[in-house]
């Protein structure tokens, strides 16, 4: 019997691994879930209810209760939204909040794509195939700035900047599920790509792994 094809996909905000994870899943005849989305629905909606997003027990809560159809925001999306996700991943007890619903949407009968920051270290470390998407944070920024500038949003490629080392450096210390590579992860950074070299270099990793039949 043929188990269901899983890929995690992990890294950094800003790296590609979201639309890197989307095509593949197309590609592959995949579901896909967007786990940031997770964690960005969860820190808007306690900002909007005025929670302190320091106090994992109530933001916790609200984690508890968060409800599926909420995802499809495009709000969520956004440069804010981002940062209420970081701020609210640190937490414990949101994250055990959530680790159920990841799991269960991995184990789906026709397989999975999921990206997000812990997929294969801590959500799916079974995973047949785990990506690491990088890149570093200069070329992140000017990818944030210039996607922003192009909504006609102002903003400062020096501000973008620091707003992505902060986040990577609350990202990677935080103590629930920090940030890093899987041990059997395969690494692609993506600094020198554009988004269809990259997706080609995912592809050849997904058809290289050595994932097998079980009877």
């Amino acid at each position: 019997m043929t188990s269901p094809l899983v890929i995690a996909i992990d890294g950094p905000a800003a790296a590609g691994k979201g639309t890197i994870a989307k095509r593949l899943a197309a590609h592959y005849g995949l579901a896909y879930l967007d786990t940031g989305l997770l964690y960005r629905a969860i820190g808007r909606l306690a900002h909007e209810r005025g929670l302190d997003l320091g106090d994992g027990a109530a933001v916790g809560a609200v984690a508890r209760e968060l409800d599926p159809a909420s995802l499809d925001d495009a709000a969520l999306r956004g440069r804010e939204a981002g940062e209420l996700a970081s701020r609210v991943a640190v937490h414990r007890q949101v994250r055990d909040a959530l680790t159920s619903f990841q799991r269960a949407f991995a184990v789906m009968p026709g397989g999975a794509v999921l990206d997000g920051r812990d997929i294969g270290t801590v959500i799916c470390p079974d995973a047949q195939v785990k990506i690491f998407v990088t890149a570093s944070p200069e070329v992140r920024a000017r990818r944030r700035t210039d996607e922003l500038l192009a909504k006609g949003r102002a903003v400062d490629y020096g501000t973008i900047l620091a707003e992505v080392r902060e986040r990577d450096a609350r990202d990677a210390g935080r103590a629930a599920a920090p940030l890093k590579a899987a041990p059997d992860a395969r690494l692609l950074d993506t600094s020198e790509m554009d988004i269809e070299a990259a997706f080609r270099a995912a592809c050849g990793i997904v058809d290289e792994a050595p994932y097998r039949d079980e009877d």
